[in-house]
């Protein structure tokens, strides 16, 4: 058996660089300008899958993004781990969409690949985490899909026995391909990249497309095809102070309370 993979795979901001964010109070999204991107930490999680079923079944991997053109670089560290080609869909025309319209991008970009047995992704990404990116890419590509998978095994008759990872408790389900699944951190630990393969992945091929090769309605993605609109952003004002409290533990505990109550910080009490 092997396989057709595709993995979803989302650059975000570098969390070491995060101080150094700035908004756009115009367009209301953040700046990226110079801030080192890495690839989102789930996205490597589902990656990893795919390799490990890669390994034990044969597969081809293919590796997606929806990104500007500096994310060939992030690309490149998707290959170095190990997938065996990269999809960068880019254009000036997508800056702006909101999860919908970057769902309509990366679902005529799968359909431009062909045929394809499994989709893997993040559950979240680090810099919006609205896990919706998931279910609207499998609407739009008429998919079944589960979400918040922990554990993954393709059976040998070809179904997939997978558990999801629920607040309360775990679920068990099985399904036929063609599926989406986005995954969880605890899945798996993702490998480190090799010097073999940093050396192998300057062998592999990226494709470009932009929005004509996607063929896709400039009025569909960007600002302008997004539902979502942002009402405001705005950067949190942190204040911290400190203060030592003294005296009997009882008037304490009711000191720090009403001073909790006083900051706002337990209004539902």
């Amino acid at each position: 058996m092997s396989l057709k993979i595709i993995v979803c795979v989302k650059p975000v901001p570098d969390p070491s660089h995060w101080s150094e964010l700035s908004l756009d109070p115009v367009l209301k999204t953040l700046k990226r300008e110079g801030i080192p991107s890495v690839v989102n930490h789930l996205d490597k999680h589902a990656l990893e899958e795919a390799l490990r079923i890669k390994e034990s079944l044969g597969a081809e991997i293919t590796a997606i993004s929806m990104a500007p053109p500096w994310a060939k670089t992030n690309i490149k560290e998707t290959l170095a781990m190990g997938a065996d080609r990269g999809v960068l869909l880019s254009d000036q025309l997508f800056a702006g969409s909101d999860t919908l319209a970057t769902a309509r991008v990366l679902a005529e970009g799968i359909k431009k690949l062909g045929h394809f047995d499994l989709i893997l992704m993040g559950n979240l990404s680090l810099d919006g985490s609205t896990g919706q990116v998931g279910p609207q890419l499998a609407e739009l590509l008429g998919l079944h899909e589960v979400t918040l998978v922990k554990e993954l095994q393709v059976l040998p008759n070809g179904k997939l026995r997978l558990t999801r990872k629920l607040e309360a408790e775990d679920q068990a389900a099985e399904s036929n391909m063609p599926l989406l699944i986005t995954v969880v951190k605890e899945i798996n630990t993702p490998r480190y990249t090799s010097l073999l393969g940093i050396l192998e992945a300057e062998q592999k091929e990226i494709i470009v497309w932009n929005i004509q090769d996607l063929g896709i309605d400039p009025m569909q993605v960007g600002l302008c095809g997004s539902p979502t609109q942002m009402a405001d952003i705005f950067m949190p004002e942190l204040k911290r102070r400190r203060e030592v409290l003294q005296g009997e533990p009882a008037h304490l505990v009711t000191e720090l309370i009403g001073r909790l109550k006083d900051s706002g910080n337990l209004n539902f009490l």
